[in-house]
């Protein structure tokens, strides 16, 4: 591991990716340090901590902890994937959409550039939301959390919240376009990552006052590594279909002939279904702190971590969403016939509606099996705080976030090694042809 972090910074494109990524982040990181103007901060500390366990948690998880200061990078990148999601849902209901996204680069500009948009609006219409919310909330003495509501107030929340979110999309672009690894994607990684010290501090001073046990502890600890060993294991499973090319004849050259593999991953729909599940399962509970009717409360309280009803609906809702999302990513009739048209088969399976028919067995299964990998993990999280009173969210979305976005940006940092060593290897050598 040293080797490879010595190599990283040999070959000076790769460093200095790496550190404008690494520069971006700690920009982010300040940001979410930076209060919004005409909030009193103790009041709305005590309001989150009776929020646990909602929307507001969920969110807040996402933005490292800038929506519980309510900082400038209160709403975090959520806009942006939400819009990213929304537009990627219309590509298959909306036939314009789909059309763009079927004319190559510049169809994908079109659709990012309306995605920016999207998040413009909804950060606008959520940052309104946020701000006549905060002047209806009392801190534990009675206090307003917002001491001058109004329209002023509103429109500065509004102005300072959108322009947070539209400047975080900007840092993740940079960073995807001038650095190593996805922009987006590490800046909620930086957000999960930078509550563990938090956790961490926590946890010794529980251990300290005797009410965690050091085993228990210990315990945690070999659990934590071999969940994410499964994770790791799980992510990169793949399901290989075999698929052979005819040999095509074109002039006086031959073409086709090989034999190659399409790839079906275990979990196709990545994060996706947890965040979805979560934020609907966590609607009751979210409601409750606004509105004190009784039967609210009491649906609110059922549908809390740890619950037997809580566990049954996220998980159902899990599986959902798996197949939902994977539905609307993968189209087996599309694959099908792409191959067909570039002369491939799959052995033992005609060409055409049976090779779709096939690729939606394989899928269905495939989807099946990854929907209880991510309910599991996603339900570890609430077996531990039952059992064992641990003082961090362990598990769940965060972990399989912080995973993923690790794995691909080691596997683009190892891309650009490898390009470097192949570059070496070329040179003194004399190519035929060549001065």
């Amino acid at each position: 591991m040293i080797d490879a972090f010595q190599n990283i910074f040999r070959i000076p494109e790769l460093k200095k990716r790496v550190l404008f990524s690494l520069g971006m982040l700690a920009v982010y990181r300040v940001g979410c340090h930076i209060p919004t103007p005409g909030i009193d901060s103790n009041a709305l500390a005590h309001f989150f901590a009776q929020a646990r366990g909602t929307l507001l948690g969920l969110f807040d998880m996402f933005s490292g902890g800038a929506l519980e200061k309510l900082t400038v990078f209160a709403l975090g990148i959520m806009p942006y994937i939400s819009s990213s999601i929304i537009f990627q849902l219309l590509t298959v209901v909306v036939p314009s959409i789909e059309k763009l996204s079927k004319e190559g680069e510049s169809g994908r500009k079109k659709i990012i550039q309306y995605t920016r948009y999207g998040t413009i609006v909804l950060s606008v219409v959520q940052a309104l939301g946020i701000s006549i919310g905060l002047e209806s909330m009392r801190g534990p003495a009675g206090e307003l959390v917002v001491p001058n509501p109004g329209w002023g107030f509103r429109l500065m929340t509004v102005i300072t919240l959108t322009a947070g979110t539209a400047f975080i999309m900007w840092l993740g672009e940079q960073m995807s376009e001038k650095g190593i690894g996805n922009g987006i994607s590490l800046i909620i990684f930086a957000g999960i990552v930078a509550r563990i010290p938090t956790a961490l501090l926590n946890t010794g001073r529980l251990i300290k006052t005797g009410q965690l046990s050091l085993f228990v502890i210990l315990l945690v600890v070999a659990l934590m590594f071999l969940v994410i060993a499964a994770i790791v294991y799980v992510e990169r499973g793949q399901r290989r279909l075999p698929i052979h090319y005819a040999k095509r004849v074109v002039g006086l050259k031959t073409y086709g002939g090989q034999t190659s593999h399409l790839p079906l991953k275990v979990n196709m729909a990545g994060v996706i279904p947890p965040i979805f599940a979560s934020s609907i399962i966590m609607f009751p509970a979210t409601v409750a702190n606004f509105i004190n009717v009784p039967w609210v409360q009491t649906v609110a309280k059922s549908l809390t971590p740890g619950n037997l009803a809580y566990e049954i609906f996220y998980v159902a809702f899990i599986i959902f969403f798996c197949y939902f999302y994977t539905a609307v990513s993968f189209n087996p009739v599309d694959v099908a016939e792409n191959v067909k048209k570039h002369g491939g088969y799959i052995p033992g399976i005609r060409p055409g509606k049976e090779t779709s028919d096939y690729l939606d067995r394989v899928l269905t299964k495939l989807t099946f099996a990854g929907a209880l990998y991510i309910s599991a993990v996603c339900v570890l999280p609430s077996v531990l705080v039952g059992k064992f009173n641990l003082p961090f969210y362990f598990g769940g979305t965060a972990l399989l976030i912080a995973v993923g976005v690790g794995m691909d940006t080691a596997a683009q940092i190892e891309s650009h090694l490898i390009t470097r060593s192949y570059e070496g290897f070329m040179k003194g050598v004399r190519v035929r042809g060549g001065r």
